[in-house]
């Protein structure tokens, strides 16, 4: 199985994109990418043409196209999804939608308590109006980033267990759907 995976944040030193990349550690099995978000311009009509987008948002939407599933992770800034998260989603959205059907799921680590649970909220809403199949159990909110990681890596052994659990879950549940 091709997975996509789609960071919400540009830093380098990103607990999000880290849970990406210990994703696909975890999924050895199937073809694991992270889409590359931060060169997006900011959606745009008047940055169409001919039926083009501009070229960061076509090679977006043709990764989307190409995967069989997609993996959000998204991390909260002010109870919400991060600018360039809904960004990508709004690129990718733009008729015609590369989105719909596909199936998903999100995940999302943060210092504080709650992990990401606003903030998916609001994401797991806007996938949902666009036809996104999405993962409903189990849901991974990873609070306390920094005594859960080390050097990127999962370290903390029962969230690790659980979010390795939520990935067994989703490719069973992307090939449900995938089969129709």
């Amino acid at each position: 199985m091709k997975i996509l995976g789609i960071s919400g944040s540009l830093r380098k030193a990103s607990w999000n994109t880290a849970l990406l990349r210990n994703a696909a550690g975890l999924l050895p099995e199937h073809k694991f990418t992270i889409a590359e978000i931060g060169d997006l311009p900011l959606i745009n009509q008047d940055l169409e043409g001919d039926g083009k987008f501009p070229a960061p948002a076509e090679r977006l939407r043709d990764q989307i196209l190409e995967a069989d599933a997609l993996l959000f992770a998204t991390p909260e800034y002010n109870a919400s999804i991060p600018a360039p998260l809904k960004n990508a989603v709004d690129w990718a959205s733009r008729p015609p939608s590369v989105l719909g059907g596909k199936p998903a799921a999100i995940c999302g680590v943060s210092p504080g308590v709650l992990g990401t649970a606003r903030a998916q909220y609001v994401l797991r809403h806007t996938l949902g109006v666009l036809s996104v199949q999405l993962l409903a159990q189990p849901e991974v909110f990873i609070g306390g980033a920094a005594h859960k990681f080390t050097d990127g890596k999962l370290t903390d052994t029962v969230t690790r267990e659980f979010f390795a659990k939520m990935l067994q879950n989703f490719v069973v549940f992307a090939q449900r759907v995938k089969l129709g």
